[in-house]
């Protein structure tokens, strides 16, 4: 991210004008490696195709601020690798992390996982570190940390219905497994923002919020996201594209003041839920839409999506979500031109 796009987001989240109106996507292995011409294999394992694809990027779309920017990453196995999760990499196809945990009496023997050395973690640092030189040369700077959020990374760990259920069912442990997580979060988010001291916001993506009822938000997300969201950083960022209804009226409370959601729910009816005390990332269609819509229909959507504000202020219009596979230039293109002018 640019000084001047890092700045135009701090205004949208102090809900200031933006003229013309921002633009911003989250970006990532479902989209990235097949729209520069690589498999998501190469993308994972080599380091000058990482940084190229994400180099194309920014140059081709100068005027989209991609969030959170030159992401390493090696999708959901990122985290779960830390705590002895195998890790399952197809050739062009997203990688899977399997579970560790078959027993609730398991969550007692998990260690506590050191960020700095255990699992894919440090090939994740190592590749910025090797990368930084490259990316400040094209007039960028590493501004996030990012990590999945505690209540996903225990889906992968346990299994998604297994860990839900456990919630439910058997809370003491279930709360155990996430107190042991989020310890390992605060410290895998501190070593990378020693690592790297430009960053100035934090980025967690946990979308099994979204299957939460508020008794139980309250109870296992709330103080373990009020936990993670430090309050020295300028930007901390939630992702969530399952549904939001529940949680969106506590994420102020929670310590977020950007949130990225799916479109299940209008910006505006979000703006209401939120007390308009969060900037919002969203939120046409991505599949339907962004990905299999012609120019012509993003550009439509895109232009309901303004015309549905009365108060433009605090949004970065984006998709519902990160940017899906098989989004074309010339869409992203259409969305970019439809909203700025």
């Amino acid at each position: 991210m640019t000084d001047k796009q890092w700045h135009t987001l701090l205004s949208v989240i102090r809900r200031e004008p933006v003229t013309p109106l921002p633009v911003g996507f989250i970006i990532d292995c479902p989209w990235l490696p097949n729209w520069f011409g690589a498999s998501i294999l190469d993308y994972f394992t080599n380091d000058e195709i990482w940084l190229n694809a994400n180099l194309k990027a920014v140059r081709e779309f100068p005027d989209v601020m991609f969030l959170p920017g030159f992401w390493s990453e090696f999708g959901m196995c990122t985290e779960p690798s830390a705590f002895g999760a195998r890790a399952t990499f197809p050739g062009n196809e997203f990688p899977h992390a399997h579970r560790v945990i078959r027993s609730i009496d398991d969550i007692e023997e998990l260690p506590a996982p050191n960020p700095a050395t255990d699992g894919l973690l440090p090939f994740v640092l190592n590749r910025l570190k090797l990368a930084r030189p490259r990316i400040e040369e094209a007039g960028h700077t590493i501004r996030f940390a990012v990590a999945r959020g505690p209540l996903n990374i225990a889906s992968y760990l346990m299994g998604s219905t297994e860990f839900l259920t456990a919630l439910m069912m058997e809370s003491d442990k279930a709360e155990s497994l996430l107190k042991k997580i989020t310890s390992f979060l605060k410290d895998w988010i501190a070593l990378q923002r020693e690592t790297f001291p430009t960053i100035d916001g934090i980025l967690l993506l946990d979308d099994i919020i979204g299957f939460l009822g508020e008794p139980e938000f309250r109870g296992f997300g709330l103080p373990y996201f009020q936990e993670l969201f430090e309050k020295d950083v300028a930007v901390r960022f939630l992702h969530n594209d399952a549904p939001c209804r529940v949680s969106a009226p506590l994420l102020p409370e929670a310590g977020v003041n950007l949130f990225n959601m799916g479109f299940d729910v209008s910006l505006r009816d979000l703006q209401e839920l939120t007390g308009r005390k969060v900037a919002l990332v969203g939120n046409i269609p991505p599949r339907d839409v962004l990905a299999a819509g012609s120019p012509a229909d993003v550009a439509q959507a895109a232009k309901d999506l303004v015309a549905s504000l009365d108060d433009k202020t605090g949004v970065l219009f984006s998709c519902g979500g990160g940017v899906p596979p098989h989004v074309s230039s010339e869409n992203l293109n259409s969305f970019v031109t439809a909203i700025r002018s």
